[in-house]
């Protein structure tokens, strides 16, 4: 009961996305020949704390500002609901968030020392992302972009960094790949709380230009997912395998007819949840796709 207490407030079933974006960045850096399995695992634990700590924080402050008690919770959005039942306490939940920020600050040292410090930068950036995100950031027009830039271009650019030392051309190509699925992952996730969020002075697109528009500009970010695969492969940026992540469109389709079909509550949790499944399988897709254009 106590295990499951502290799984709710780290928001445990949003963690893959870690996962999968240390999956990705390795299987690039495979790709051109560069993998170091042991910076790969370490990389991918440093994202998964540094996720827990964005998640904690988010929990702590939308506590504090009352939002908790104003939201209608969903299974991808609303928050975990730990701290309004009393079942981790404010300040568990902020020395959590700080802790697990304060963990990884040693393996970035250690990474900036043995590969270079042109990854300084992108850990700096990372962490004032994760402090000011639910404080400052999403009181700003068009926050979405800290979660795409945070928890989608940058820590691939950091797994692939972490294990060939160099950046590249290709690595920033698929990094705006995952940006904009991250992007969009949050951006739907906001629907439901539109009332809630306004109410505490949050300005998400949502908000700021009304759930019809928004679901027209999360139908065409989506749409240009599949179009910059396509582009890339085309271009040269990206091997032919990688096609593979096309084979979530469907999944796609289903998250856009959520999005625009807001009104129907049921309708738009059915694509949240397949908005869900495109931002994960696409980019396991597109590693599983590396992964086979170095076998082949």
């Amino acid at each position: 009961m106590k295990l499951k207490r502290w799984l709710m407030v780290i928001r445990a079933p949003f963690l893959p996305l870690s996962l999968v974006l240390a999956f990705l960045g390795s299987c690039i850096a495979w790709f051109e020949g560069g993998i170091h399995l042991g910076h790969a695992l370490l990389a991918a634990a440093g994202l998964v704390l540094a996720h827990v700590s964005v998640d904690v924080f988010n929990e702590y402050f939308d506590h504090r500002s009352g939002l908790d008690f104003k939201t209608r919770r969903t299974p991808f959005s609303g928050g975990s609901g730990a701290l309004p039942q009393g079942l981790i306490s404010p300040q568990q939940a902020f020395w959590l968030g700080l802790g697990s920020l304060l963990v990884i600050v040693p393996v970035g040292i250690y990474f900036c020392i043995v590969k270079g410090w042109l990854l300084l930068p992108l850990l700096l950036i990372a962490a004032a992302i994760t402090v000011l995100y639910t404080p400052f950031i999403l009181k700003t027009g068009w926050p979405e972009w800290a979660p795409g830039l945070g928890l989608g271009f940058l820590p691939l650019l950091g797994v692939y960094f972490v294990q060939t030392g160099t950046y590249s051309l290709h690595i920033i190509v698929v990094g705006i790949l995952s940006g904009i699925l991250v992007h969009n992952l949050l951006f739907l996730n906001e629907f439901p709380d539109v009332e809630a969020d306004a109410a505490v002075k949050r300005k998400t697109l949502p908000i700021l230009i009304g759930k019809r528009k928004a679901s027209l500009v999360y139908a065409g970010l989506t749409v240009m997912v599949y179009l910059w695969i396509i582009g890339s492969v085309v271009a040269g940026q990206m091997p032919v395998f990688t096609l593979i992540g096309l084979l979530t469109l469907p999944l796609a389709v289903i998250a856009i007819r959520g999005a625009l079909g807001y009104r129907d509550r049921d309708r738009l949790i059915g694509g949240m949840a397949a908005n869900v499944q495109v931002v994960l399988f696409t980019q396991v897709l597109l590693g599983i796709g590396y992964i086979l254009a170095r076998v082949f």
